[in-house]
């Protein structure tokens, strides 16, 4: 998708009150999900009012761009990043606690890499929420990426699929009223889409926005065990054909608009559409090449590559930071594996022990510290938020149904009471913990953070008002979010 200012409007359901401000463009994306650079050159959206920056207190808008990692399935915290010691023998993780690079903030052996960059990050170990129709995936994922539950939820969690009256993913919101200030692709979500089941990419949409406003779907073909599937990477809507040069291409464009000076009547006919506008900057985007050089991965070393992790998860944070460094705003990197399965899933309802430690972990590991230590190194840290998080945590005890799923001994069920979410940029606290949980993980024990709240965190982070009013497919006013900010995070 790529922004373009137009003119002055009320809202994006307000095109009867005249032109927008804003117009935004989308261009190129996958060919389930996405629509072609033609295609999105016909779609026009409502405004993209800056929201009010002043009076919102610490670290308000210093993120200029936000990247989720997000860990679908929901990874079990004790066996990563809050392992517990007296406790239980079915409670306690198989793995052993390590020490970091900041004294008291212990990890599991399953994260020694990540141990040496938590000086750089913060853990927030009192995520919770108390769970209606909210035990399973994908409504858990539907509330953790839009901040409301949805409305067809049944016991089990299962919704119906994407709908236009859907409330936006929250990177969507995000480009509406923060639109990049480069001609870069705005919201790229990779490497596959949100997923339980049938139901596809629930919550990975713009929803009552309108398309304009969609991610572009980076999704590779290739089955969810491919690991080499990022070098496969097409994005030819973003490429000159081989035949037109760019000089070509300039040359049509000045034939367009002298064809277009000689034709008042159909100029006062489309005067409302910015068409000008929305020639230039889709020209400007494809002749820059700006946005296709971002996405080759060749031009990083094999020895970066390598440190990154030599798989779809790791080259895709790889690409993340690629994105962010072009002058994406958002990226969202989806955990490569589908919601309840196995093999690399973080659904571990069985052997967990050897799906975490040879499969699910060190990617995460290596990927994850790579990418913050990565931003870091080029000064991109401060002004970059990185969040990982799941849907929920997985259950203390192990062997047990807490959502009506079948657990051997050695698997945990979903949990919602309590897990962990690790952030850090754009002013979030260096070796830091926020909140605690109890003796055993189960609930926070201080200071818990509800998903909306975490999302809250993410508006203001970069910005944006968490209380901004956007209004839906009925014209009705809803808030981004309702919660408020955990700016203790910050500092």
């Amino acid at each position: 998708m790529l922004v373009i200012p137009g003119s002055k409007a009320k809202d994006v359901c307000d095109s009867h009150l005249g032109p927008t401000r804003r117009d935004l463009l989308r261009v190129g994306g996958s060919a389930m999900l996405g629509l072609s650079l033609g295609q999105m050159l016909n779609l026009q959206s409502g405004q993209a009012v800056a929201a009010e920056s002043s009076a919102h207190g610490t670290n308000f808008g210093k993120a200029k761009s936000i990247i989720l990692v997000y860990l679908q399935g929901g990874p079990s915290h004790l066996d990563l990043w809050d392992p517990k010691d007296d406790v239980p023998d079915n409670v306690k993780s198989v793995f052993k606690r390590i020490g970091s690079k900041v004294p008291g903030m212990d990890l599991t052996e399953n994260m020694p890499k990540l141990a040496q960059e938590t000086d750089k990050l913060t853990l927030i170990r009192s995520m919770s929420y108390t769970p209606v129709g909210l035990f399973n995936h994908t409504a858990a994922i539907y509330q953790m990426h839009t901040g409301y539950t949805a409305d067809k939820v049944s016991p089990s969690g299962q919704l119906e699929p994407p709908t236009p009256k859907d409330f936006p993913n929250f990177g969507c919101n995000i480009i509406k009223f923060k639109p990049p200030e480069v001609p870069m692709l705005p919201f790229v979500m990779m490497p596959r889409p949100l997923q339980e089941s049938n139901v596809v990419n629930k919550s990975g949409t713009a929803g009552f926005l309108g398309r304009a406003y969609d991610p572009y779907y980076l999704f590779p073909s290739g089955d969810d065990m491919d690991m080499n599937k990022m070098d496969r990477i097409n994005v030819d809507d973003l490429k000159l054909r081989p035949e037109i040069t760019s000089t070509r291409l300039g040359r049509r464009a000045r034939l367009r608009d002298m064809i277009n000076a000689g034709m008042p009547a159909l100029d006062k006919a489309v005067e409302s559409y910015d068409l000008d506008k929305y020639y230039e900057t889709a020209l400007n985007l494809i002749s820059s090449g700006r946005a296709r050089d971002a996405f080759d991965l060749s031009k990083e070393s094999d020895k970066t590559r390598d440190r990154y992790g030599r798989n779809t998860f790791g080259q895709s944070l790889l690409l993340a930071r690629r994105l962010v460094e072009a002058g994406t705003r958002v990226v969202e990197v989806i955990w490569p594996k589908v919601a309840n399965s196995n093999n690399h899933s973080w659904d571990h309802h069985v052997d967990l022990s050897n799906r975490m430690k040879n499969q699910s972990a060190p990617m995460l590991d290596s990927g994850l510290s790579s990418l913050i230590a990565d931003l870091d190194d080029r000064g991109m840290l401060d002004e970059t938020l990185v969040v990982a998080v799941g849907e929920f945590g997985r259950s203390p005890q192990r062997g047990v149904s807490t959502s009506g799923n079948n657990n051997s001994a050695d698997g945990r069920d979903h949990w919602p009471y309590c897990y962990t979410a690790c952030l850090a940029g754009a002013g979030i606290g260096r070796g830091k913990v926020y909140g605690e949980s109890d003796d055993t993980a189960s609930a926070p024990k201080n200071d818990p953070v509800h998903p909306t709240e975490l999302l809250a965190t993410m508006y203001h982070a970069i910005g944006i008002d968490p209380q901004t009013i956007v209004y839906n497919h009925l014209n009705q006013p809803r808030e981004l979010v309702k919660a408020e900010a955990v700016t203790a995070l910050f500092g």
